[in-house]
C-alpha cells in the first residue's frame, strides 16, 4: 500500500481562457472544479496505475464532503484529521498557449492538537504501508520544521518520498528520506542558484543527497528528468506531445515513481515510470487525469541513458 498525506489540500479551479488580460474584461471558454491536494493527486494516479492507496492528512468541515466523493470515486480509501473552516481555493488560468498563470490561497490554520493527532495517525497507517508520500505546503502559520516531525512519524519500514521546497525540504531531509522530486525551478529556489546544463543538475541533486535524501528524481519539464542515487545517474528524455495543462504533472511523476518502489523496480524504471506519467498528464485538461493506457503508451517509447 502506498499512504499519501496531505498538508494543504484546495478546490482548484482550471480556467481555460483564450489569452489572459491583466485589468481587462476576461471570457473563459471552459473550467474545471478539482478536489485536490499535491498528496491526494498522488493517491489517485497510483490508483489509476492500478496500484493501492490510502489518503490522509488534514481536511476541513465545511466542504471537506466533497474531497471524500471525489476520492470514492477514484476507489482511494482515506481517514483525515478534520479541522474547522473551509479548504482553500486556488485558481489556474491556462491561455491557448499552454501558458499557466496560478493564484493560489493561503487556506486555514490548524490547532496544535490537530497536529498531534495527524503524527499519530500516520504512525498508525504507515505500519501497514510499504511507501509514504508527504507532499505540498503547510497550513497557515505552522512552522516547516514540522515536515521533519512527519517524516520521523513513518514507519521505519515504509519508503519515504517528499515532495517540497525550500525550509521545509530541508526539514524533511533531516530525517533521512528515500526520495525527494523536485522539478528545477523548486531545485533552484531550495538552493539559491540557477542550473543550466545536466551536469549542474546533478551536482544540486548531489547537495540534497548530502543534507539526507538517498536519491533524487529531478523533473526538467518538457525536456525530461534525472534521477541518482549517488552511484547511479539516468536521464530520461521526454516525448513531444500535444500539451493541454502541465497542472498536476509533477503529482503523476510522483505516484509512478512510488507505485515503481513499492514494487522494488530497478532506478532506470523508476525514472521511466515517472517521466511517463508526467507526459501523459500535461496531454489532458485536469489535476490530475492520466489514464492507464496513455502511460503504457507513453512509458514503451521512452528510453533512459546513463550518464
Amino acid at each position: 500500500m502506498i499512504l499519501t498525506v496531505c498538508m494543504s489540500p484546495s478546490v482548484d479551479v482550471t480556467i481555460e481562457l483564450d489569452s489572459l488580460n491583466i485589468g481587462k474584461v476576461n471570457v473563459v471558454k471552459s473550467k474545471t472544479l478539482s478536489f485536490t491536494g499535491k498528496a491526494l493527486n498522488v493517491a489517485i494516479g497510483v490508483s489509476r496505475l492500478g496500484g493501492e492507496a490510502y489518503a490522509t492528512g488534514f481536511m476541513y468541515n465545511e466542504n471537506g464532503a466533497m474531497f471524500e466523493r471525489a476520492l470514492d470515486k477514484e476507489g482511494v480509501p482515506f481517514a483525515f484529521v478534520w479541522n474547522s473552516g473551509r479548504v482553500r481555493e486556488n485558481y489556474k488560468c491556462i491561455d491557448h498557449k499552454s501558458m499557466l498563470t496560478e493564484i493560489n490561497d493561503v487556506g486555514g490554520q490548524v490547532a496544535n492538537e490537530k497536529l498531534v493527532e495527524l503524527l499519530q495517525m500516520i504512525r498508525t497507517l504507515s505500519s501497514r504501508s510499504d511507501v509514504t508520500v508527504i507532499s505540498g505546503g503547510l497550513p497557515r502559520g505552522v512552522d516547516a520544521g514540522y515536515y521533519r516531525e512527519l517524516f520521523r512519524s513513518v514507519d521505519p519500514r515504509s519508503l519515504k518520498i517528499a515532495d517540497t521546497e525550500g525550509a521545509k525540504l530541508f526539514a524533511a531531509l533531516e530525517a533521512e528520506v528515500d526520495l525527494v522530486k523536485p522539478n528545477l525551478e523548486e531545485l533552484e529556489s531550495t538552493l539559491g542558484r540557477e542550473f543550466t546544463t545536466k551536469e549542474e543538475c546533478l551536482a544540486g541533486c548531489y547537495e540534497l543527497m548530502n543534507r539526507g535524501a538517498k536519491s533524487v528524481l529531478l523533473s526538467l519539464g518538457k525536456d525530461g528528468a534525472i534521477i541518482t542515487n549517488g552511484s547511479k545517474n539516468y536521464f530520461c528524455k521526454s516525448i513531444n506531445v500535444a500539451v493541454n495543462s502541465t497542472v498536476g504533472a509533477g503529482d503523476g511523476m510522483v505516484a509512478a515513481a512510488a507505485n515503481m518502489m513499492r514494487q522494488h523496480a530497478p532506478l532506470e524504471d523508476v525514472l521511466r515510470a515517472g517521466v511517463a506519467a508526467g507526459t501523459a498528464t500535461v496531454t489532458t485538461f485536469g489535476t490530475i487525469s492520466f489514464t492507464k493506457e496513455k502511460y503504457d503508451e507513453i512509458f514503451k517509447s521512452l528510453t533512459v541513458t546513463e550518464f
